[in-house]
C-alpha cells in the first residue's frame, strides 16, 4: 500500500529499517521515513539521511516528540508540494501569455517566480504598451492568492472623485447620484490581488488615503467611519519616472516605498531581439492561423523601432491582416510608421526599400555576431548558404 509517513526502527531481527528505508522509496519516491534507533551516532544519521530518510529519532523519546515530528515533516512537504504547484502555475501562464526568448524577458519571468511566492507589494515599470498588466496577471497567477480576484483598475481614465468612489466605495448619499451603497475595488479584490495601472496618475489626496489602507489594512468608504478590514496583494504599474515626480511633489516618498517593495521592470520591445518575431508570429496564429509574413515583412518588423511596442505590434498586425488580400503579408500591408530612431524619413514601401531592409538587417546580425557568419546565419534564421549569397547580393565583404 501507499503511505505519506513511515516510521521504523532500525535495527529489526529479520529486515532492518534501511532496508524498509530503501524499498519504501523504491515503491513511491516522495514517502516520508522516519527512523527510530537506540544506537545513535553521526555515522547511523549520515547513512541515513543519504539513503533519504528525513529524520531519525533516538530512543527513547516521547509520543508527543514523534507527533511533533511527522507533524513538521507533512507540513514541509505540503509547503514543497505547493510551491512547485505555483511553479507549474507559473510556467503554464508563461508558456501561454508571455511570449519570448530574450534574456530581458527571461529576467522578468525569473523576478515574477521569485515575487509570487510572497505577499510583497510589487511596482513594475516601463513604456507604455510594454505588457506590464500581462505581468501582473502572471504575478497573481503563480502566487498563492491564484484562486482570489485579480481587480484591475486604470488609474489614468478616471477623475478624482470617482477614482476615490471606485477604489474604497461609498455609502448611499455620499456622492450626488449615490442612491446605494457601493463596495469599492479595495473591496472586491479581498482574498485576491488589486492592480492599479497608472498609479503615478493618482491625485495627492488619493494618495494619501491608498498609503493608510496599504498601512492599516482597512479603510471607510466614501462617505463612511466604519473602517472596512481588507487581505489583498497590492500590484502596482506606471509608464512615469515616480523619482522624478516624488522630487517635484507630484508623488508621495512615503508612498512610493510601501509600493516600490519588489520592483520589476518590462523592457521596450525595441530591447528584445528576436521576440519580435516570435511575437508577431503568435499574435497572427490567433488572429488568422492561414496568413504568414513575408521574409521582407519580418526584416521591417525587425528593424523598427517599436515606440508603441506590444500593442502598435498587435494593431500592426491586425491592420495587415485586414489588408492583405492572399495569404502573405508583405511590407506594404504593414504601414509602419516613421520614428525618431528610423533613419528612413518615410514608410518603407518600394522594392529599393525592403533591399536596404534587408542589407542593413544582415550587417547588423553579422556586427552582433562579432563576424561569425554561422551565428549571424541563425539569427536571421537563414542558412549559412543563403547569408553568403545575400551579402554577395548587397555587395558586403566578407
Amino acid at each position: 500500500q501507499n503511505f505519506d509517513v513511515v516510521v521504523t526502527d532500525l535495527k529489526m531481527p529479520s529486515v532492518g529499517g534501511l532496508a524498509v528505508l530503501q524499498e519504501a522509496r523504491k515503491k513511491n519516491p516522495e514517502v516520508i521515513v522516519i527512523l527510530m534507533t537506540a544506537h545513535a551516532s553521526l555515522e547511523t544519521a549520515v547513512e541515513a539521511m543519504k539513503a533519504g530518510a528525513a529524520d531519525y529519532l533516538t530512543k527513547p523519546f516521547s509520543l508527543d516528540e514523534l507527533t511533533l515530528l511527522v507533524k513538521r515533516q507533512l507540513e514541509s512537504r505540503r509547503l514543497v508540494a505547493r510551491v512547485e504547484a505555483l511553479e507549474d502555475d507559473l510556467a503554464r501562464y508563461v508558456a501561454r501569455e508571455m511570449i519570448g526568448e530574450s534574456a530581458a524577458i527571461r529576467d522578468v519571468v525569473r523576478m515574477i517566480g521569485k515575487v509570487a511566492r510572497t505577499d510583497a507589494s510589487v511596482l513594475i515599470t516601463g513604456e507604455s504598451g510594454t505588457g506590464k498588466e500581462l505581468v501582473a496577471r502572471a504575478v497573481h497567477a503563480a502566487g498563492r492568492r491564484n484562486q482570489g480576484p485579480f481587480v484591475a483598475i486604470n488609474c489614468a481614465a478616471l477623475p478624482e472623485a470617482l477614482l476615490e468612489s471606485e477604489l474604497f466605495g461609498h455609502e448611499k448619499g455620499a456622492l450626488a447620484g449615490a442612491v446605494q451603497r457601493k463596495r469599492g475595488r479595495f473591496e472586491v479584490a479581498d482574498g485576491g490581488s488589486i492592480f492599479l495601472d497608472e498609479v503615478g496618475d493618482i491625485a495627492p489626496a488619493i494618495q494619501a488615503k491608498l498609503l493608510r489602507a496599504l498601512e492599516e489594512h482597512s479603510f471607510p468608504r466614501v462617505g463612511g467611519t466604519v473602517p472596512i478590514s481588507i487581505d489583498v496583494r497590492m500590484i502596482a504599474a506606471t509608464n512615469r519616472d515616480l523619482l522624478a515626480d516624488m522630487k517635484e511633489g507630484r508623488f508621495r516618498e512615503d508612498l512610493f516605498f510601501r509600493l516600490n517593495v519588489f520592483p520589476i521592470h518590462v523592457p521596450p520591445l525595441r530591447e528584445r531581439g528576436d521576440d519580435i518575431l516570435l511575437l508577431a508570429d503568435h499574435i497572427l496564429a490567433r488572429l488568422q492561423p492561414r496568413i504568414h509574413l513575408t521574409e521582407a515583412a519580418r526584416l521591417a518588423l525587425r528593424r523598427y523601432g517599436w515606440p508603441g511596442n506590444v500593442r502598435e505590434l498587435r494593431n500592426v498586425l491586425e491592420r495587415a491582416v485586414i489588408l492583405a488580400d492572399d495569404a502573405r503579408i508583405d511590407v506594404e500591408h504593414l504601414h509602419l510608421l516613421p520614428w525618431e530612431g528610423d533613419e528612413a524619413e518615410e514608410p518603407i514601401t518600394t522594392g529599393e526599400g525592403i533591399a536596404a531592409v534587408e542589407k542593413q538587417m544582415i550587417l547588423k546580425a553579422i556586427e552582433d555576431a562579432g563576424g561569425n557568419k554561422t551565428e549571424a546565419a541563425r539569427l536571421l534564421r537563414i542558412t549559412r548558404r543563403m547569408l553568403y549569397s545575400r551579402m554577395k547580393k548587397h555587395g558586403i565583404r566578407d
